[in-house]
């Protein structure tokens, strides 16, 4: 899957590479004529074949970099949310649909140091982090982390679990 996003992007930056580096060449070589010319009548075929085409090749070039950037962008954008949200194959019912299983249903409450969440015990956000902590009473009563929104653990967990630090 990103394999595929990743061909069709690499492209994009490759051909901005070449217009900007045909439109520098370009525009350098209508300098260089211009330069040995005198009269204006004698520099306008110059401006013509080279520096007009080159900067309209530079600007072309910076448009395709900045939408193949762009695009780059948005495929890991994609990838990581469908990372955290893809539900397993496995979980899909007799009718094809999947089921709406929670996230994280475990009693225990994590914190991470430093972090604005707390998280269920098997949350993706903290499981198999070892730098993860048991979630303090104190700290939760006095609202200092909000409840994660991928794992939704509510306030009745925390004083059925017994969490106290």
């Amino acid at each position: 899957m990103r394999t595929a996003r990743l061909r069709t992007v690499h492209p994009v930056l490759w051909a901005g590479w070449a217009a900007l580096a045909a439109g520098a060449v370009l525009c350098v070589l209508g300098w260089y004529g211009i330069s040995g010319e005198r009269f204006a009548e004698r520099q306008l075929p110059y401006l013509a074949s080279c520096t007009v085409p080159g900067a309209a090749l530079i600007i072309a070039g910076a448009v395709l970099l900045t939408h193949g950037r762009n695009a780059l962008a948005a495929a890991r954008v994609e990838e990581l949310y469908g990372l955290l949200v893809a539900a397993d194959p496995a979980d899909a019912d007799e009718s094809g649909q999947a089921a709406a299983a929670p996230v994280a249903v475990s009693g225990d409450l994590l914190m991470v140091p430093g972090g604005t969440l707390w998280h269920r015990a098997d949350c993706p956000l903290v499981s198999g982090k070892a730098e993860a902590l048991p979630v303090d009473s104190r700290v939760l009563a006095g609202g200092e982390l909000d409840p994660c929104p991928i794992c939704e653990p509510a306030a009745s967990d925390a004083r059925s679990s017994g969490a106290d630090g």
